[in-house]
């Protein structure tokens, strides 16, 4: 893939159909783990750098790790879709400058990808991360009944209920 592509694939998206996204029930999330261990990233901005480097929005902890070794963007899905949009993963930084050791996706060396539910991202020797959307499926405003629903038994009931089968 070409740096003109990779710029491409990040600029090519319209912040005026993210606007839908925030009115979603949905989160998505990037567990990493790395030699500090791991970390949790509830994700909400349409572009995230992540990499070894300081100014990285996603900082991971590895010699093994380019400075600057992907980049998170949000695009907006098809109307007809479930979600209002979804992030995809690119090798190397904004400017199409690819990381040393690229990404493995589920298992597969790729430059890109579109994020699923439990993707798996390698970044280098024990420095991996899973996204995750975890989609809300209940209405804004709409209460299960069973959410409410405290049942306390009085031991001495049971007893009861006992004798009454008997």
């Amino acid at each position: 893939m070409t740096g003109y592509d990779t710029k491409q694939i990040l600029i090519n998206y319209s912040s005026t159909d993210l606007s839908m996204a925030a009115e979603t029930n949905e989160n998505h999330l990037l567990i990493i783990e790395d030699d500090q261990g791991r970390k949790e990233f509830s994700l909400e901005h349409p572009v995230y750098s992540i990499g070894r480097d300081r100014e990285c929005n996603i900082r991971l902890m590895s010699q093994f790790v380019s400075r600057r070794h992907a980049t998170l963007v949000r695009l907006p899905r098809e109307h007809n879709s479930h979600s209002y949009y979804y992030y995809r993963i690119v090798d190397g930084d904004v400017k199409g400058k690819p990381s040393s050791n690229g990404l493995m996706i589920n298992g597969r060396k790729i430059p890109a990808h579109d994020l699923r539910n439990e993707d798996e991202i390698v970044f280098g020797p024990q420095v991996r991360a899973i996204y995750y959307l975890l989609r809300n499926t209940q209405r804004l405003g709409q209460t299960d009944s069973s959410e409410y629903d405290i049942t306390l038994i009085n031991p001495g009931m049971a007893e009861d209920l006992e004798d009454i089968g008997e």
